[in-house]
Order: structure tokens, then C-alpha cells, then sequence
């Protein structure tokens, strides 16, 4: 099975309304442009240069109304990053950051109605050679910081449909119950899981663009039904980086990609 380097993707489904002043030409940024710029300031972004230390991420790409904009429900827009190294287990992956940049990033271009986003999880870029008593760490730093979410306001929880799919790894779907279990015990409010099942009945678009950056297409997902504290990027983020450790936790050393929608039901 091929493994690609470390990739984190995210792909915004939803309607961007730019601000008024960007429809008029007032500005030369784009998506590309910001994203980098705001990962400097931030300190995330790791220098384009052989040896560099620090920061989070490499800018590989970003963009509006793609990869495909002739698909049925296509990206409103999306971005891409690689990873510099290895992430040991005793830090989560850098997805928090990453998606909080992207809403950054967005709030600067419009406003977007965000109805889903899929985000490729690099989940073989955890260490899995370096000390085992350290294993967890990463996987319960989510749980650490979920008093962020403790002041949400009520009426912003929302049904969410979840969907993990490991391509041609079909591992999730072999530790799905185990891993539903787990939910049930660990005490959390952000994300609160009450079922799940073999099947993937979302209608995001399955981008043929990321499929070169993982195990794709995607052929074994596995759904979950819950609720989300709040529909927002800083949330998504939260639960993209709690469910790439519980992943890890059970066994899975390869790509997923996660799409999450709301969800009626």
C-alpha cells in the first residue's frame, strides 16, 4: 500500500459570500496569499528551506471553487498543507491550528454558510517508534482543552453526521464498534455520539483531487450520529483532532478522510 507524506486537506462546502470591496477588485489577496500570511504571524508556518525548524506546517496550495468547480456540490473553498515531520503520539496532529487558520483565513475573504467540510486526517505521520508510555498524550490534549467549549451558547448545538473513511484501509470499519464504545465512556461535551453505522449517506462531494494525497478513493466509511457543541471551524478542529487520536489509538496508521454535515435526523 503506498503511504504519501503527511498532507493536511480541507475542503469547505458552502456558499462564500465575498465582502463587498473584494467583488470591486480592491485587493490582490487570495486564498493562497492569506493562508500563508496568517501562518506566519501565527508562527505556524515552517520556512520553504532544507533544515528548517519550527512551525506547524508547509504551504502547498489553496484555492476558490475547486478542485472541481464542474462537480455537483464542489468546494467553496479549500487548502492544503504538508507536514514538516513526524508528530510524536505525545502531541496531537496540528489540526486545531490548522482549521483555525482556514476560518481566518475565510472571515478575511466573506462570510461562508458552511453546510460541510471534509478534512484528510495525516495519521501516518504519528510516530508509532517512540516511547509507548507516551502513546496517549496526544490523544487526551483534546479532552484537556474542551473547557474552551464549556460556555457555549446552548442553542448552537448541532446534529452532525460524521463520517471516517480509511480508502483502501479498511481497518475502521473493523474497530468501529470498539471505538463507538470508547465514546460512550469518555466523559466530554463537545462531541456527543449516540450511533453509528457502515454506510456513508452524506452528499458532500467526493474530490478525486485528494485522492492522490492518501489511500483513496474512499471505499470504507464508517458513520456517526451526534451532536457538536457548536457548528463552527474551532470546533470542527476539536473533533478532527480527537477523532485522528482515537484512531491512532485503535489501530489505524494510515490517511482518512473525515467529512462532517449537519445533519436531520
Amino acid at each position: 500500500m503506498h503511504m504519501p507524506n503527511g498532507t493536511m486537506f480541507a475542503g469547505l462546502q458552502g456558499k462564500l459570500t465575498l465582502h463587498s470591496w473584494r467583488n470591486f477588485g480592491a485587493t490582490e489577496s487570495d486564498a493562497y496569499s492569506l493562508f500563508h500570511s496568517r501562518s506566519v504571524a501565527m508562527g505556524w508556518l515552517t520556512q520553504a528551506a532544507k533544515g528548517a525548524t519550527g512551525g506547524l506546517w508547509g504551504m502547498n496550495d489553496a484555492g476558490q471553487q475547486g478542485p472541481d468547480p464542474n462537480a455537483q456540490h464542489p468546494y467553496a473553498v479549500w487548502f492544503q498543507v504538508s507536514l514538516p515531520r513526524l508528530i510524536s503520539p505525545a502531541q496531537p496532529l496540528p489540526l486545531q491550528p490548522f482549521l483555525s487558520c482556514v476560518g481566518d483565513v475565510v472571515a478575511r475573504m466573506g462570510t461562508l454558510h458552511l453546510s460541510a467540510i471534509q478534512v484528510l486526517l495525516p495519521i501516518q505521520s504519528i510516530d508509532g517508534f517512540v516511547d509507548t508510555s507516551l502513546s496517549d498524550e496526544g490523544l487526551f490534549a483534546p479532552l484537556r482543552s474542551a473547557g474552551w467549549f464549556f460556555d457555549c451558547n446552548p442553542h448552537s448545538i448541532t446534529r452532525v453526521q460524521v463520517v471516517l473513511d480509511g480508502g483502501e484501509n479498511p481497518i475502521i470499519r473493523l474497530v468501529a464498534s470498539d471505538l463507538f464504545q470508547w465514546l460512550q465512556k469518555i466523559k466530554q461535551s463537545v462531541f456527543t455520539c449516540d450511533t453509528f453505522s457502515l454506510t456513508d449517506d452524506t452528499n458532500v462531494v467526493k474530490s478525486t483531487f485528494i485522492d492522490d494525497l492518501w489511500v483513496g478513493p474512499p471505499q470504507h466509511p464508517v458513520t456517526f450520529y451526534g451532536t457538536l457543541v457548536e457548528w463552527s471551524l474551532d470546533a470542527l478542529g476539536w473533533l478532527a483532532t480527537f477523532l485522528a487520536g482515537i484512531s491512532f489509538k485503535f489501530g489505524v496508521t494510515t490517511p482518512m478522510l473525515l467529512t462532517v454535515s449537519r445533519f436531520e435526523g
